[in-house]
């Protein structure tokens, strides 16, 4: 178990042209995230293809277990000992449609998380997953979210009686929806004593421009660090268990 935990929130800026340019760049930022000491990363939801859900009427643009096109993915993860967690669309082996957060780590192996609380058209394009799923690394716990499952008081409720010490959104806010990523991100935190981390899609999406603002919250709910623009950017904090043991007031638990 580690006192501290050095994490990676990745504000990403999808590129067109389909997954490879943007596995490529997911590659490119791993190693950037690895300059500053990462041992986790984030990236937003389907960073791998972008949020744009007519690609997806393509079998191309839909991820399966143990999908070769995530070779390099691997690689950089057991190369540098990063645990990389990237949004795509996902069919599991029996062909059900996810929206997914794919968890690769350094020995190989793949959790996958799926997104809860679908909305809008995403009802008619995937099935709903069945809560958060927790990672665990160095001693720490971070549950995993998507997007709208942060605007469900219940989800990171159900993460923190799992034991998690984080909760991790990877998300689409547009810049109408500011001030909805800071309450969600903040009360998740705050009610459940736990660090909030966010990587929000950059740049222009089809839901609307990104407000950007992907960073971390801590434990009191009030932000730590967040990026500075709307683009593709790295940011990096480290999460420290004496925060958690301040706002718990117990170290029974971590």
């Amino acid at each position: 178990m580690t006192e501290a935990l050095t994490v990676s929130a990745i504000q990403y800026q999808a590129l067109a042209g389909g997954l490879m340019p943007n596995l490529e760049e997911h590659v490119r930022l791993i190693e950037d995230a690895e300059s500053h000491g990462a041992r986790l990363v984030i990236f937003p939801e389907m960073s791998i293809t972008g949020y744009n859900l007519g690609l997806l009427a393509t079998d191309d643009a839909w991820l399966g277990a143990d999908d070769a096109r995530l070779g390099d993915l691997r690689e950089i993860c057991r190369r540098t000992g990063i645990t990389a967690v990237a949004g795509a669309a996902y069919r599991e082996p029996d062909g059900t449609p996810r929206l997914a957060s794919l968890a690769v780590h350094p020995n190989g192996t793949t959790d996958v998380a799926f997104k809860t609380h679908l909305h809008g058209p995403e009802r008619e394009v995937f099935a709903a997953g069945g809560g958060p799923l927790l990672l665990h690394l160095d001693g720490w716990r971070i549950a995993l979210a998507v997007c709208a499952d942060a605007s469900v008081p219940a989800h990171s409720t159900e993460a923190a009686l799992a034991g998690a010490d984080a909760y991790a959104v990877s998300a689409v806010y547009t810049r109408v929806e500011a001030s909805r990523l800071a309450l969600h991100l903040g009360a998740s935190a705050m009610d459940n004593r736990m660090f909030g981390i966010l990587a929000n899609m950059g740049g222009a999406t089809t839901a609307g421009p990104s407000c950007g603002l992907s960073g971390f919250w801590g434990p009191d709910g009030l932000p730590m660090k967040q990026a500075a623009g709307t683009g593709t950017e790295v940011v990096t904090a480290v999460l420290q268990k004496s925060a958690l043991r301040k706002f718990r007031g117990s170290t029974a638990a971590i």
